[in-house]
């Protein structure tokens, strides 16, 4: 009979047992007992096994018979060693996490950041030119043997045919000479005084470049800073949650509420305990960028401390950055410098049609250079004179290139300071929309919501209505401290690019 039945008659029959097993699955939900949440947050990646110098290996072991062999696997991901790994990866790991507030994230940014390295080294490469181009010209030394004899090509005997007087015969107008070369008076220093300017120009890029990735690594410390405040905001309000879903069970045992609503609680303080997950991810995220920005390995533990409410603070108005700006700002100071060295390159050009100097001392004696003296020595002095021929073609346009390259300098530096001012007034406006958006959460809507989630508890804990207000009071609280986290972290932010963006650090 069983195996006769119809499936739709027996299926009906299932179901019809299905809210039991329901029920009986929900009665056996249990909520884990929360503990008490400590005053401050401080979040510790879970990475203690870890270690920087030797990455863990990978293996790729499979159930498969024809899995591939996992030495293969461990070759390929051997530990890191001294001799193939770059230097800031083989440091030793601390002794425990590194806490480190803003102001010391900027100094480890601008001692260890490899970009930043490799502009000082190009700056200290810059500056080792100038006294290469200032130094003299190397001296030329030679030797001159002429009067060559028939069976001797290289003349270190007697050259001319033997007389009586010399029967060996005689090597004449055997020379040594010295050469220097000299350039007109004010062309290698005006030469190297460019060098110099140039590497400065250098220099003060650096900076800008340091100022831009202080501003990146600000922006990550206050959004790690806005994840940490947003862990304990949900965990305020899984506790929160908590409170409602034990209200809620009291009254359901006094038959003054529906099951459901407890259900819903526990559903919500669940929601809250995922969302805790995700946050969770991003903090992780943001250490891993700022360790590696501030050039440590990316797995090196890491705690920030920081207050965002301390942290904000008054911003000089625009009118005192944009003057700040124009004045202190190193890619003004980069451009300023590379206008003037383009000046000095236009004169440095000109130069060129005035001639230079060549120095020859020569010292002349009638006898092989190798053999013993046989005459008198005598001396000779020349001075060589070396003058752009053709026209002056090379030199007409060596000057017409410099006055180009000053055009384009002094455009630039037009445009760069026409760019530095638009970057500061719309930072300012950032900040300005920033800090009146989190004003008014942490002023107005915040307190709203608290007000409202309260009474709301007071009115369902004493027996009356309004399960679902209280619940979306408590959503609506929820929302919007997170929302206020990430306000305040939004104010830091802007805050951070508005001072950074003006040439300032943000202390």
């Amino acid at each position: 009979m069983h195996a006769k039945a119809k499936p739709s008659k027996w299926l009906a029959g299932v179901c019809s047992f299905a809210p039991l097993f329901l029920v009986t699955s929900v009665f056996a939900q249990t909520s884990p007992v929360n503990t008490a949440t400590p005053a401050s947050v401080t979040v510790q990646l879970n990475e203690s096994q870890e270690s920087l110098s030797a990455p863990p290996l990978v293996s790729n072991v499979s159930s498969t018979p024809n899995a591939p062999n996992p030495a293969k696997a461990a070759s390929l991901f051997a530990p890191v060693t001294q001799s193939n790994t770059p230097k800031i990866y083989t440091m030793g790991a601390p002794a425990g996490p590194a806490e480190m507030d803003l102001r010391q994230l900027w100094n480890e940014l601008k001692l260890n950041n490899p970009q930043l390295s490799s502009l000082r080294e190009s700056y200290l490469s810059a500056k080792a030119t100038v006294p290469q181009i200032n130094a003299p010209a190397n001296p030329q030394v030679g030797l001159v043997w002429s009067g060559m004899p028939v069976n001797s090509p290289f003349a270190l005997g007697g050259a001319n045919a033997p007389t009586s007087q010399y029967p060996n015969g005689v090597s004449s107008n055997n020379a040594i000479t010295l050469a220097q070369p000299l350039q007109f008076p004010g062309k290698k220093s005006l030469a190297s005084d460019i060098a110099n300017t140039n590497a400065e120009a250098l220099l003060a890029q650096s900076e800008s470049t340091y100022l831009q990735l202080g501003a990146q690594l600000s922006t990550l410390y206050y959004g790690a800073l806005a994840s940490q405040k947003q862990l304990q905001v949900l965990k305020e309000s899984v506790m929160r949650l908590e409170m409602i879903k034990n209200v809620a069970k009291a009254r359901y045992s006094n038959n003054a509420a529906a099951y459901v609503e407890y259900l819903n609680a526990q559903v919500a303080q669940s929601a809250a305990q995922a969302d805790q997950f995700i946050v969770e991810r991003q903090l992780s995220v943001s250490l891993h960028n700022i360790n590696t920005l501030i050039g440590r390995h990316s797995r090196e533990k890491l705690i920030l401390r920081g207050d965002v409410r301390r942290a904000i603070s008054s911003v000089p108005t625009l009118l005192e950055l944009e003057d700040y700006a124009e004045t202190s700002h190193p890619s003004l100071k980069s451009s300023a410098l590379q206008l003037e060295a383009a000046r000095k390159g236009v004169d440095l050009a000109k130069k060129a049609y005035l001639p230079d100097f060549q120095v020859i001392g020569s010292s002349f004696t009638p006898r092989g250079p190798f053999s013993a003296n046989n005459g008198a020595m005598y001396y000779q002095f020349e001075l060589d004179l070396i003058i752009p021929l053709y026209f002056f073609t090379k030199e007409k346009y060596g000057v017409e290139q410099a006055q180009r390259n000053q055009a384009a300098a002094e455009a630039g530096n037009i445009s760069n300071r026409q760019q530095i001012v638009l970057a500061v007034n719309g930072a300012y406006a950032t900040y300005e929309q920033a800090k009146n958006q989190a004003q008014f959460l942490k002023e107005r809507q915040v307190p709203q919501a608290d007000a409202a989630y309260k009474v709301g508890l007071t009115q369902y804990s004493n027996n009356g209505q309004g399960f679902n207000d209280l619940l979306t009071a408590q959503t609506q609280l929820r929302s919007l401290e997170v929302q206020l986290a990430l306000a305040e972290s939004n104010l830091l932010q802007a805050q951070a690019v508005l001072l950074a963006t003006s040439g300032k650090e943000p202390f």
